[in-house]
């Protein structure tokens, strides 16, 4: 019996992901207009297409045929701009730009999280053995998800890659100095939740709880639609701020620099592809 209700379960899986046809079109994705804008200012021959109200642009970056779209902020929203991409444009990958909150006390506004895996931390649940769970539920085969979503594998080894040939901006030194520091990029944990974390106990409580590295507000979402559906996906975060009680002057500061590196890497890992 219970051999059977797997068998049912991988089937109706396998059965959905088959019906899931991708086009030779990458996805791009990002949270705010100023990141969108960055990745499409790229574009050649951009063309704009309404989806259910939501703004799609086709065009081509170096010889890779790409759509590009704003989510705007945080997990529902996330989730419908994705399932609207897939559905419509199909797309053969998915890749996202955007800034985040640092949880690592070794990371610092500017530096680039390339998230390896990616979990939801504010979800939780009740099993049917009335156990507590952080794992969601896939809604088709009814079989639990990952509590950390993976990266891709082949997109996250090209990004680890491309990115030592990036020219990323130097971060601003607080003490002024005559140079810039460097950015630090690492491949690493980021955690999505709809909340815009501005507090040093809540970033510790993450890095102990998940081990965060990064906190943002629709990564997760992504990651489950693409998951459940056998999509692709790669997530990039460039830190505007650490996650503290000083999380919005920082965020004023280095927001624009920490979207333009995102972006950047973005933009060179479709022309590697």
């Amino acid at each position: 019996m219970k051999k059977t209700i797997l068998f049912l379960l991988f089937l109706s899986h396998f059965t959905f992901a088959q019906r899931y046809k991708p086009r030779n079109i990458t996805g791009l994705l990002g949270a705010f207009g100023a990141e969108v804008a960055l990745v499409k200012e790229q574009l050649q021959n951009p063309k704009t297409v309404m989806v259910d109200g939501v703004t799609f642009t086709t065009g081509r970056i170096g010889n890779q045929k790409v759509v590009v779209a704003e989510t705007g902020i945080g997990k529902v929203n996330a989730a419908m701009t994705t399932a609207l991409m897939l559905d419509h444009f199909r797309p053969k990958r998915i890749l996202f730009t955007g800034i985040a909150g640092g949880t690592n006390p070794d990371l610092q506004p500017g530096d680039i999280v390339i998230a390896g895996r990616i979990a939801h931390h504010d979800y939780s649940s009740i099993t049917d053995k009335n156990t507590p769970t952080k794992q969601t539920r896939n809604a088709i085969t009814k079989a639990f998800n990952p509590v950390y979503f993976p990266a891709d594998s082949a997109l996250l080894r090209l990004a680890e890659i491309v990115v030592k040939s990036v020219p990323l901006e130097g971060i601003p030194l607080a003490s002024g100095g005559v140079s810039d520091r460097p950015v630090k990029v690492m491949t690493g944990t980021v955690v999505t939740g709809d909340v815009f974390v501005a507090s040093s106990e809540k970033g510790k409580s993450l890095r102990a709880d998940f081990g965060a590295d990064a906190t943002e507000m629709e990564g997760a979402a992504i990651a489950q639609v693409c998951y459940q559906i056998q999509v692709p996906l790669l997530i990039i975060r460039s830190l505007s701020d650490r996650a503290d009680a000083e999380a919005h002057i920082a965020y004023d500061k280095f927001y624009p620099t920490a979207a333009r590196n995102s972006a950047k890497l973005v933009i060179a890992l479709v022309k590697a592809l």
